[in-house]
């Protein structure tokens, strides 16, 4: 018999209670997508879709929420387009492409599909609330005041998140510099024994799209070894 608690339903009240304590430094705000009804309804839907077991699965860390990503659908690298296409969940948020999303459901393809490949992986971010700048996306690494601000907020959540059911063999992490912030926190936490790390979608569509079969195939055999 199944537990009542599976990784669906610590996930859903994770998302329901993130919340920022601490004040952030002058001019950055956050981002909480979770506060909308609307949204939390989503992640809800989505969660209980893909995540109502008790399955390890492999981590996968992004940096933070963007406002076209996961700052509209709360889900991490997915899009309102891939949410209603790949995801299966329709919505009323504006139908447009986030780039990093993109990718990552061309990958989600190669994997035999959303089922099949949330079966195996939670995409979630190091920092799992994002922030904005003068109306602009802001990454918490982007201020050092502002990584020092968050630090305490990354480790806690991170810890939070592990028990939904983590593969502790095996993590991935998005971005060169976010491996690198993420890699010197799990050197002092041990939240994971291995962390791979891989070009950031968005640093890959952006700038080297002519070779972007190339890092598919690099993100596939990555992801794969992840789960071996």
């Amino acid at each position: 018999m199944k537990t009542k608690y599976t990784f669906s339903s610590k996930a859903i009240e994770f998302c329901s209670n993130l919340s920022l304590s601490k004040k952030l430094p002058s001019g950055i705000e956050p981002m909480n997508p979770y506060k909308a009804l609307g949204i939390r309804n989503y992640v809800e839907s989505f969660f209980q879709k893909y995540f109502s077991d008790n399955n390890k699965r492999v981590f996968v860390f992004g940096i933070n929420p963007g406002r076209f990503g996961a700052g509209l659908t709360g889900i991490t690298f997915t899009d309102p387009v891939a949410l209603s296409e790949f995801c299966g969940i329709q919505n009323n948020l504006p139908q447009k492409r986030e780039l990093s999303s993109e990718f990552i459901y061309k990958l989600v393809d190669m994997f035999g599909g959303s089922k099949k490949f949330y079966k195996d992986f939670y995409l979630t971010a190091v920092c799992p609330l994002g922030f904005t700048r003068n109306g602009r996306n802001y990454n918490y690494y982007d201020s050092p005041i502002l990584l020092k601000c968050v630090e305490p907020f990354i480790v806690d959540s991170t810890n939070e998140q592990l028990v939904f059911g983590a593969n502790k063999e095996s993590a991935i992490v998005l971005g060169i510099k976010n491996y690198s912030i993420f890699s010197d926190l799990n050197k002092k936490y041990g939240f994971f024994k291995n962390i791979y790390a891989l070009e950031h979608p968005r640093y890959i569509m952006q700038y080297r799209r002519r070779k972007l079969q190339e890092y598919l195939k690099k993100y596939y055999e990555c992801f794969s070894k992840a789960l071996s």
